[in-house]
């Protein structure tokens, strides 16, 4: 019996002998991946981007130079669900400077010599800045910017104050090209204040930009921070799309510009690329007008390539000056 049953034995020993090599050489199928990102995980646009087939928007407020704006949090919150929501666009928000750059980043500490899964600028369709002071790019890394814009035929969108950023206090320009790259600076020469805060008429001048008429009708009424425009500001340059109401505007207000042009939203051409200026943002109620946010949208998506305008530049009639 005892031999009978040492064969027994042996022989089911090799039976799981044979099953576990057989199990062995059969893989279990890899995990999908989550949704919105391959296998792989990591790295820039190819194979490993985490959000193929998507725009990308790279948005950074400078809070390390500028005035403090109480709705920069809540606005840069508001186009990131913009861009999630309607399916356009993916957003990375920064308050750094790092990605604009074109240049190598290294990683350091642990990641010396290794992959930090960096996306610097030529990931990115368009840059958005809600800047305000000097902030913190390197000569290089703006000359990177405008290239990006210029010659790589990308986007650019700002955001309230961009006028008075990379100024001193007497208005003239730390970055020479930023100005001619924006469209134009706000007016803080002569005691001018550059901005002033009426619930003002706006005109639509372009209703078939895209989010134009959001408000519903080419003159609305809107209570905000409007900019008020100098040099190098000039529609031989830029293709205003919103702009206000003198009528509607105080004595003094008026005299700001005398001229009777108050360009509150505009874009333009600058090489192959396309800027957006949005002059409105000074309060964090306007980011959730569902109006303002849909202008907003769709200008985003003109300045990302996604929709077409033309935006060549026009005059001011004299008659348009009076009303």
């Amino acid at each position: 019996m005892s031999s009978i049953r040492v064969k027994v034995s042996i022989v089911a020993l090799a039976i799981i002998v044979c099953a576990a090599v057989v199990m062995g050489q059969v893989r279990a199928p890899a995990a999908p991946a989550a949704p919105g990102q391959r296998a792989g995980g990591r790295g820039a646009r190819g194979p490993n981007d985490p959000w193929p087939g998507k725009k990308k928007l790279l948005l950074v407020a400078d809070v390390q130079s500028g005035y403090h704006h109480d709705a920069i949090n809540h606005g840069m919150a508001v186009i990131e669900r913009l861009g999630r929501e309607s399916g356009a666009f993916v957003t990375v928000i920064r308050t750094d400077s790092q990605l604009i750059t074109k240049q190598p980043i290294a990683g350091q500490g642990k990641y010396t010599g290794g992959n930090i899964n960096v996306k610097p600028l030529d990931f990115y369709d368009a840059v958005f800045l809600l800047p305000s002071g000097d902030g913190t790019m390197s000569d290089q890394q703006k000359q990177d910017l405008l290239s990006f814009v210029r010659d790589d035929g990308k986007g650019l969108i700002v955001g309230h104050a961009a006028g008075v950023a990379f100024t001193k206090k007497d208005a003239t320009l730390t970055w020479p090209e930023w100005g001619d790259l924006i469209g134009g600076l706000m007016d803080r020469v002569n005691g001018h204040a550059g901005e002033f805060r009426a619930n003002a008429k706006i005109i639509v001048e372009d209703t078939n930009f895209p989010g134009a008429m959001a408000f519903g009708g080419s003159k609305f009424m809107f209570d905000e921070q409007h900019p008020v425009l100098m040099p190098p500001y000039s529609r031989d340059k830029v293709h205003v799309i919103m702009r206000l109401d003198p009528t509607s505007l105080t004595e003094q207000q008026r005299a700001m510009r005398p001229d009777g042009d108050f360009p509150v939203v505009w874009a333009r051409q600058y090489g192959k690329g396309r800027v957006y200026n949005v002059g409105w943002g000074e309060l964090e109620v306007t980011y959730d007008n569902p109006a303002f946010q849909k202008m907003y949208l769709e200008g985003i998506k003109w300045a990302l390539g996604i929709v077409p305008a033309d935006v060549t530049p026009k005059p001011l009639s004299r008659a348009a000056a009076g009303k």
